[in-house]
C-alpha cells in the first residue's frame, strides 16, 4: 500500500514513516524539506499519485493565533482538494484531545477548523485525537513558570508517549475509515499539577508547583475533564514513570 505522510521529517511523522515501512508498506514522506509543500501546493499532486492513504500529521511554523489558523485552513484546504482529485481512499489527521472545550486556545481553535474542514470534505477520514504527550510536561511547565514557582490548574491529564501515539496512527492508518474521531490516551489519569511536581522531581528541579484552580493552560482556564477523553477512547501502554525514569536514565 502506498502511504503519504505529510509533516513525515516531525517527531510523531518519522515514528510513524518507520514503522509503517516495517510493517512493509510504500511510504513517502512528504514536507517541504522533500519538496513537497502544502501551503503553496508545490509537489503535492506528484506526491499523491497512487496513494491509497494519506496521513496528516504536519504542524504549523507558528502558533500564533491568525498563523495557526491560517496555516490549518490553507493546508487542509490544499490537501484535502488533491486528494480527491488523486482518488485517496483514506484521510488520516492526528489532532488534539479537548480541541472542542478550550476555545481560548487559538492553536486549538485551529486545530478544530482543520478538522471540520476534514469532515465536511468527501474524502474517508479518520481523526486521531491523542491527549498530551509526556515528551511535552517540561514545556508545560516552562510555559506556566513565574520566576521560581509555577501556577497550575489541578485539572486531570491522561498523557502518553509519543511513541505510542505513532503506533495507534499506524493502527488506524491500516484500518478502514471510521468517518469519525478516534481517542487516544495513556493509561494513568493524573492531576495536571501533581504531574509537573513529579518531573520536576525526577530532574531535581527546585521550582515550586503551586495548585490554582485559575491557572491557565496556554490562555485557558480548564474544567476537571477538560483534558480527558471519552469512555471509549483506546489506551496506550507506557507509563508516565517508566518514560521518566527511562528517560534521565538515559541521558
Amino acid at each position: 500500500m502506498k502511504i503519504v505522510v505529510i509533516g513525515g521529517s516531525g517527531l510523531i511523522g518519522k515514528k510513524l514513516v518507520n514503522k509503517l515501512r516495517e510493517l512493509g508498506h510504500q511510504v513517502v514522506p512528504a514536507s517541504p524539506s522533500t519538496g513537497v509543500n502544502t501551503i503553496t501546493g508545490e509537489g503535492l499532486a506528484q506526491a499523491l499519485v497512487g496513494a491509497q492513504v494519506v496521513v496528516d500529521v504536519a504542524n504549523a511554523p507558528s502558533w500564533e493565533d491568525k498563523a495557526v489558523l491560517e496555516f490549518f485552513e490553507t493546508s487542509g484546504r490544499n490537501l484535502l482538494a488533491a486528494e480527491a482529485a488523486a482518488g485517496v481512499e483514506h484521510h488520516v489527521a492526528l489532532s488534539v484531545v479537548g480541541t472542542d472545550r478550550l476555545p481560548q486556545n487559538g492553536y486549538y481553535r485551529a486545530k478544530v477548523a482543520q478538522e471540520n474542514l476534514i469532515k465536511a470534505s468527501k474524502v474517508p477520514y479518520t481523526i486521531l485525537r491523542a491527549t498530551q504527550f509526556f515528551e511535552f510536561v517540561g514545556g508545560i511547565a516552562q510555559e506556566a513558570s513565574e520566576g521560581q514557582t509555577i501556577r497550575l490548574s489541578p485539572a486531570f491529564i491522561q498523557p502518553t508517549l509519543s511513541d505510542d501515539v505513532a503506533t495507534a496512527l499506524a493502527d488506524v492508518t491500516l484500518e478502514a475509515p471510521v468517518n469519525g474521531i478516534v481517542e487516544l490516551a495513556g493509561p494513568e489519569k493524573i492531576r495536571l499539577d501533581e504531574l509537573v511536581r513529579r518531573f520536576l522531581s525526577a530532574n531535581k528541579d527546585t521550582r515550586q508547583v503551586i495548585t490554582d484552580v485559575h491557572a491557565r493552560f496556554y490562555g485557558s482556564e480548564l474544567e476537571e475533564y477538560s483534558l480527558i477523553p471519552g469512555d471509549n477512547a483506546r489506551i496506550a501502554p507506557t507509563r508516565f514513570e517508566n518514560w521518566l525514569n527511562r528517560s534521565i536514565t538515559q541521558r
